[in-house]
């Protein structure tokens, strides 16, 4: 038999064989039939789809833009709007609308035609802002308070001012219009210009020179790969240290050549759909995410334990989660949460445990019981009973009420997605109608009911088990909206994980009342951050360089909504014949970064097999990949870095909070926070923890130290030494095997707690205000209940501190801004680094004595204690002081 005859008879086993794929990726195995398929150096092995010619596949193919079929569009006639204008364009028209003074909105299309809003758009009952419309024979000029929109007539462009009349954005010569139906942009830029954003890609933190796509895609863990699991239609450009977003709303696959083709330009385009986008003005990045997420909504807030620590494994069944949730309690490293990956269910089919978890009540209790919660994977396609089995109760309802995806011909579209290895079927849910929506959201009152805290959305690009079409749906199925119109799956590709979300959204908000939800899904689109809390960027390999790719990987996915990110600590995917497997170095230098993660797990393959078994019959080439199974050395890191997260909790959960109202990241890139220092534009190994702090981690084989950069205009103290740099340079950081180097911004403080186990274990009574101060530090500190909606009734509270440094002395003060939430803190413990010892402290008339040691101080109601070694004084004061308490030197 010839090889290309092998190649075909075996073509459509290649994955079957070769491959098992967790709630996630592809995992090698050595088999007969992957022999045939894959000789030694076949890319199948690099765990690609191939067709069954041998070719790897990556999407549909491409549709370029014909660059000698652009439009050129004149303007006709003006019309004013009580927001905008709207413009005669011949046979188009065009819609010039501010939404605001700083935010845009542009849409193009056919005459008659309405403008479109994706169901990204959460807002859209804009007040129109104060503005004037003025005109001559050249141009139409709209001018807020603070954005200009500049229209020339021939040939129609657009310019975006600033109010002092710097241009921060226009289009190019090109233009805009449609080539064959697909909506394109031109605009101008040059070569100080930079380009952030795009979700979860993997070629860097800087998109200038780069092709980007916007395809959601079962990754197959590529490390560097033009199409991800996740990606969103919205950039960040900055020119110089001025900051603009821009966002095109258009669901097709969409496609950014971002300076790649020249330095003096750079466009987008997509395969179908209306010409619709939105300008954001910043001029600072933080404040075009705030305007973005007011757009497409707010991160709701999470609960407390799902900003804790989380471990799964594809393969748990479980007799694995009560020994791994067990373990970690005996060794005393935090952790909230465990995650049940596909084989809880009963084969294979959503919302029923099956025979690898026999006794769920008993589970669910045991883990109660020792302050876990736990989450169950939930994917999208609905098992076909396969014949002879008995009903399955969802999928019978869900035909009956014609729920599914359709063919062209209007019966239902049968794909493949689990189980492997047998020739079964699956129904999609078509998520756009609500009909769908109120069905998926009854259907997991029986898991909620088993006990599970969280939902896990995976395989949601979606994911089809079908090489022919590119490992998705066919492009031409058919989604049914509400009001009748008929999508196809091109259409509703992008939007598919989007709308999931909403439904199990709405899971939680019918079934768990007043209960956060916590849903982790693997896709998204622009505003599914509205509904998912977290989302994770999908299976990865356990190599160094996926290291490097997730701290840009998250910074790119928090610029463009989803503040809660995270990626599989260790890595996903093992090649144990390459050496691709989690050594203790790796993951030891991964922890590091992990345990600072928005969203932090430890999740690995084992092939769906149960670890406790495989471990004991020696049947897989790699290892376990909980901490403790990489000797003392890692677990002992582990366990210091964990325990800084839950230790840092006040300072996470307030950082979440202003990720809810002011969609600020909680994974920072440099330079989100300096971007004007252009040091910073294209760092993409460091990255800001919060506000306050920076980690600049190992992240290369065998790295013992690292140049570190610190960005200028404020002060930076190495957390570890206490020794203080001025910003605006590079500094050379010794780092062992359990040290990341960390580094405090200046007149910061930092809310701290005592470790937990758990959330909620201990009740924070002693606040610890960890204080750099070199002039003047402040900070709002926000209280909830941490668990319930009842925060978004007003009940918490917010107080402000403030420790000023005033001339032989230094005072703190507290402001109880709003106090409708019953806190059980009862005092601060007022922490100061590079501190002399005092001669006295006091509140008005009371003084404050000395302690001889800390454990004497955390006796008292207030007090102070000296640590002379470490110069760092230590100040109880009681959570109701009134008065100032001063410091004197």
């Amino acid at each position: 038999m010839s090889r290309k005859q092998r190649m075909k008879k075996w073509s459509r086993l290649i994955l079957a064989t070769t491959f098992l794929i967790s709630g996630n990726a592809l995992t090698p195995l050595v088999s007969e039939a992957a022999e045939l398929v894959a000789p030694p150096g076949a890319q199948v092995w690099e765990g690609k789809m191939v067709d069954e010619n041998g070719n790897v596949q990556q999407v549909h193919d491409e549709r370029p833009l014909d660059k000698n079929n652009l439009q050129k569009l004149t303007v006709q006639g003006v019309e004013k709007l009580d927001n905008g204008v709207k413009l005669n364009l011949g046979e188009m028209e065009a819609y010039i609308r501010l939404l605001s003074s700083d935010i845009s909105k542009v849409s193009i299309v056919k005459k008659g035609e309405k403008e479109f809003n994706s169901v990204g758009i959460a807002k859209t009952d804009w007040k129109a802002p104060k503005f004037t419309v003025t005109e001559d024979n050249k141009k139409i000029v709209l001018k807020s308070d603070s954005l200009t929109v500049d229209i020339n007539k021939s040939p129609f462009g657009i310019k975006y001012l600033d109010k002092d009349g710097n241009v921060i954005n226009e289009d190019a010569d090109q233009g805009v219009g449609y080539d064959n139906g697909k909506p394109y942009v031109f605009k101008k830029t040059d070569k100080e210009e930079d380009f952030y954003g795009f979700g979860q890609k993997t070629t860097g933190l800087n998109h200038r020179g780069k092709e980007i796509g916007v395809w959601n895609r079962e990754n197959l863990p590529e490390p560097v790969s033009k199409y991800t699991f996740s990606s969103i239609p919205f950039f960040i450009g900055l020119k110089g240290d001025k900051a603009y977003g821009i966002l095109f709303d258009n669901t097709y696959r969409s496609y950014y050549d971002m300076a790649a083709e020249s330095d003096d330009y750079y466009y987008f385009w997509a395969d179908g759909g209306k010409l619709t986008y939105y300008f954001i003005n910043g001029p600072e990045m933080k404040d075009i995410v705030n305007r973005y997420t007011d757009l497409t909504g707010k991160m709701q807030m999470p609960p407390e334990w799902a900003m804790g620590f989380h471990q799964s494994a594809w393969g748990y069944h479980q007799k694995d989660i009560e020994q791994v949730a067990q373990t970690y309690r005996e060794k005393n490293i935090p952790i909230d949460g465990v995650m049940l990956d596909i084989e809880w269910m009963d084969d294979y089919k959503n919302f029923y445990f099956g025979d690898k978890f026999p006794d769920p009540d008993g589970m669910n209790k045991k883990l109660k019981d020792a302050g876990f919660h736990y989450t169950s994977i939930i994917d999208p396609a609905i098992r076909v009973p396969d014949p002879g089995q008995p009903e399955y109760i969802p999928y019978t309802e869900g035909t009956q009420k014609d729920l599914w995806v359709k063919n062209p011909d209007g019966t239902n579209y049968l794909g493949k997605v689990w189980p492997w290895g047998v020739p079964s079927k699956s129904v999609f849910p078509n998520f756009m109608k609500q009909e769908t929506r109120d069905w998926w959201a009854k259907w997991h009152k029986p898991v909620f009911d088993k006990g599970a805290d969280g939902i896990w959305n995976d395989m949601n690009e979606p994911a089809n088990f079908s090489t022919v079409d590119y490992w998705t749906l066919p492009l031409d199925r058919i989604f049914e909206t509400d009001n009748g119109e008929k999508l196809t799956h091109e259409e509703a590709h992008n939007v598919y994980a989007h709308t999931e979300a909403q439904a199990t959204d709405q899971a939680f908000k019918t079934n768990k009342p007043n209960v956060r939800p916590f849903i982790l899904t693997r896709a998204s689109f622009t505003g599914t951050q509205r509904y998912a809390t977290a989302t994770w960027t999908g299976d990865n390999w356990s190599r160094w360089e996926m290291l490097r790719i997730s701290i840009f990987q998250d910074a790119n996915v928090g610029l463009t909504g989803m503040a809660m990110v995270g990626n599989d600590i260790g890595g996903f995917a093992k090649k144990p014949y390459e050496g691709v497997v989690a050594t203790p170095e790796l993951f030891a230098r991964w922890v590091q970064v992990g345990a600072f993660y928005p969203f932090s797990r430890d999740h690995y393959n084992n092939d769906g097999k149960s670890p406790m078994e495989t471990d004991a019959a020696q049947s897989l080439k790699w290892g376990r990949q909980e901490p403790w199974q990489f000797g003392k050395e890692v677990e002992d890191i582990s366990r210091k870095y964990i325990s800084m997260r839950y230790e840092l909790m006040p300072y996470l959960y307030n950082a979440f909070k202003d990720a809810h109202e002011k969609g600020n990241l909680i994974f920072q890139p440099l330079v989100y926070q300096f971007q004007e220092d252009q040091n910073t534009h294209d760092i993409q190994d460091q990255f800001m923890f919060g506000q306050s702090l920076m980690m600049a981690p190992i992240v290369y084989q065998g790295a013992t130290s690292r140049d570190v950069y610190l960005p200028e205009g404020v002060k930076w103290v190495d957390y570890w030494t206490g020794e203080v740099f001025e910003g605006g340079q590079t500094i050379h950081k010794d780092a062992d095997l359990g040290t990341l180097p960390i580094y405090v911004k200046q007149d910061s403080i930092i809310p701290r707690r005592e470790v937990q186990q758990h959330s909620g274990e201990k009740e924070l009574t002693n606040l610890i205000l960890d204080t750099y101060l070199d002039n003047k530090a402040s900070y709002s500190f926000y209280e909830d209940d941490a668990k319930t909606e009842d925060y978004t009734r007003g009940e918490f509270n917010i107080t402000e501190f403030n420790v000023d440094q005033k001339g032989n002395h230094i005072e703190f003060s507290q402001n109880k801004q709003t106090q409708n939430y019953a806190s059980d803190i009862q005092s601060y413990t007022l922490k100061l680094h590079n501190a002399t010892a005092p001669k006295k402290v006091e509140a008005a008339n009371d003084k404050y004595a000395e302690a001889a040691s800390m454990e004497e101080l955390g006796k008292e109601a207030s007090g102070y204690f000296f640590d002379s070694a470490e110069k760092v004084l230590y100040v109880k004061i009681p959570v109701n002081e009134s008065h100032k308490v001063k410091i004197f030197n």
